[in-house]
């Protein structure tokens, strides 16, 4: 496990990527992910501006070589800032730089960040045009397709011109609207209606630009149909909680074949002990292991063993492997002697 340093490589097709959550993605959880896609284009946290430029710089830009293709995603509204920190990103090997424009958390927005920027489409473009200007790798946008008194059609299209007209060609849309004076932000994560006919629409209207689309999609099949009429497609907390779809769309789009979830634990074992002896907490790693077993039998004892602490030495997640292994024997032995009887 190497700190990362590298020059960039062009992006597999068709993209498809996970998105950037808050606490989620971090390079634990990215380090995991990357095992069972060697595809799909991964997304740091959010970071801001500030937390780069006066905290450390160095936990929250530094990542692992085997996350790659991974983007950095900044948060901020000061043009120079975000160029300095787009910079600082280019120099430490991510593909490509992302401005946030879609969370809508309080916190960010009494900072100006985030879902609060459409309504400054002006102040936008500057951010991206002072980026572009100080990097040789993409940047690109997420964003809502509104927020409060702003959710038309046609704001939207004037804020991806107002931002295109920088020579910015790639658009992440989050198919929803952020009510950011009614909802949490939890709730602008489910609570708005998905409109993805809107961004279907963006596409149509701007052919030239990259379009690719968020929000509410869970498996191969929604991905296949969101192919049809955009050019990527994101995809959040599917990817958390149940990251074996990523394998599955793998499979699907690329015609890799399906790794054994065993065999991506076996993987991972030596990336846990390394973080363990370098200090880091079991919990804070585990926790991104959760999901792996998802839908099969023995998963919700596989999440218990490992949450909340349970499991502290490398022992505790190896006697969690074979509870699991003992599981779905179990289950496949029932499975075939019902079919032999009937």
């Amino acid at each position: 496990m190497t700190e990362s340093h590298l020059k960039t490589e062009p992006l597999p097709t068709p993209r498809i990527s996970v998105a950037p959550m808050m606490d989620w993605t971090t390079k634990d959880y990215r380090y995991f992910a990357r095992l069972f896609n060697p595809n799909v284009v991964l997304y740091t946290e959010m970071v801001t501006t500030g937390a780069i430029l006066f905290g450390d710089a160095v936990r929250h830009l530094s990542f692992n070589t085997e996350e790659q293709p991974v983007v950095l995603q900044l948060g901020g509204s000061n043009p120079k800032d975000l160029a300095l920190c787009s910079k600082m990103g280019q120099d430490y090997g991510y593909q490509e730089i992302n401005l946030n424009v879609g969370c809508p958390s309080d916190r960010v927005q009494n900072n100006k960040i985030g879902a609060c920027l459409m309504a400054e489409p002006d102040l936008v473009a500057e951010c991206i045009a002072a980026m572009q200007n100080a990097v040789d790798i993409p940047v690109h946008v997420k964003h809502r397709i509104g927020i409060d008194d702003m959710q038309s059609y046609e704001e939207m299209l004037h804020f991806v011109d107002t931002v295109a007209a920088t020579g910015c060609q790639h658009f992440v849309v989050h198919a929803r609207i952020a009510l950011l004076n009614g909802l949490s932000p939890k709730e602008n994560r489910d609570v708005p209606p998905l409109r993805y006919e809107d961004v279907y629409r963006l596409k149509r209207e701007r052919p030239h630009l990259y379009i690719e689309i968020n929000g509410g999609i869970k498996t191969v099949e929604d991905t296949k149909l969101h192919l049809q009429h955009v050019d990527g497609v994101m995809i959040g907390r599917e990817a958390y909680h149940n990251p074996y779809v990523l394998a599955e769309l793998g499979h699907a789009l690329w015609q890799d074949p399906l790794p054994n979830r065993f065999d991506i634990m076996e993987r991972m074992m030596p990336y846990i002990e390394q973080r363990l002896a370098n200090g880091a907490p079991m919990s804070i790693i585990t926790r991104h292991i959760l999901g792996l077993f998802q839908n099969l039998p023995g998963a919700r004892k596989w999440r218990q063993a490992l949450s909340g602490g349970k499991a502290k030495t490398v022992d505790d997640i190896l006697f969690a492997i074979q509870q699991m292994q003992e599981a779905i024997e179990r289950t496949e032995l029932y499975l075939a002697t019902h079919q032999r009887e009937d």
